[in-house]
């Protein structure tokens, strides 16, 4: 079934602005019949009645209120998108999906730049788990996301945003860490099952045959970090976290084995999909380091 289409969501919203047929097929430069079938075209397709009379009136129905407001903000994006592709200029809303320590270490300066250079784009952000943000990119729900290596990237296009030391964090003057099987009987603090960071700690403690005494699930690294210094467990975490969340002389932070602590954070974005804002915020990266 075809969506509904533009013309038609102009038509009744002219119906509505101007308070009936008769003043809308003026204004549009068309005949009242044109008009008349058009709105009964829209109300058969969707089988409801959009208009009711009262005293010679035309008036919205419940049903019409509703998709009064659809027709506005789709009409208005309509707009802006021609605007835009005409100009060249982005503009209009950029859903972004983060991780949690990407939105709290690295997008305030970039996010900045790029609202100086594009006042014109609001930038709306969600953040989530690398596994929960490519299933929102598939999804539609966003238009790019900021995740961390490993996903699965099936149709997906791709290109590097950051790198991240990781660093494994324990309790004040809690002994050396050298080796999983150091951290034998430990509680693990992380995020939710498809947390990136996650997923690299536990390889790496499996390959030692080490597996966590439980874990405990947080949703923010504040949280996460309060409970490392609380004597709760161990975590994970982005070196870069560490000094956004002002925690350095909380915790104690252990290097991890370079095939485990460097991680790459990759901008991914459905295959073939494009748009102004999205390229925009793309040459806002960071140049690739050769």
């Amino acid at each position: 079934m075809r969506n509904i289409d533009l013309e038609s969501l102009h038509i009744f919203k002219t119906v509505v602005d101007f308070g009936g047929i008769t003043k809308a097929a003026s204004q549009l430069n068309r005949v009242q019949s044109n008009i008349t079938t058009r709105v009964k075209n829209l109300e058969d397709r969707l089988g409801v009645k959009l208009f009711q009379r009262q005293g010679g009136k035309l008036v919205l129905s419940s049903e019409g209120k509703v998709l009064l407001a659809y027709a506005e903000r789709l009409l208005r994006l309509s707009s802006e998108a021609e605007t835009a592709i005409r100009s060249g200029t982005p503009r209009g809303v950029l859903r972004i999906g983060t991780m949690e320590s990407t939105a709290a270490a690295r997008l305030p300066p970039l996010l900045s730049r790029y609202h100086q250079q594009y006042p014109d784009v609001q930038i709306e952000l969600v953040t989530g788990t690398s596994g929960a943000l490519v299933d929102k990119v598939r999804r539609f729900e966003v238009e790019a996301a900021f995740v961390a290596e490993p996903f699965a990237a099936t149709d997906l296009e791709m290109i590097d945003a950051f790198e991240e030391e990781l660093v494994l964090i324990t309790p004040k003057n809690s002994p050396s860490i050298k080796t999983p099987k150091d951290l034998q009987k430990r509680t693990l603090i992380a995020f939710s099952t498809g947390c990136s960071y996650r997923r690299i700690l536990e390889d790496w403690l499996g390959m030692s045959s080490v597996v966590p005494d439980r874990v405990l699930e947080l949703a923010s690294y504040h949280a996460i970090v309060a409970c490392v210094a609380a004597g709760s467990g161990i975590a994970i975490v982005p070196r870069s976290v560490l000094g956004a969340v002002r925690a350095e002389a909380e915790v104690e932070a252990f290097a991890l084995p370079k095939k485990v602590a460097c991680a790459k954070t990759k901008l991914v974005w459905r295959s073939g999909h494009h748009s102004v804002a999205l390229d925009a915020l793309r040459g806002e990266l960071p140049p690739k380091k050769h």
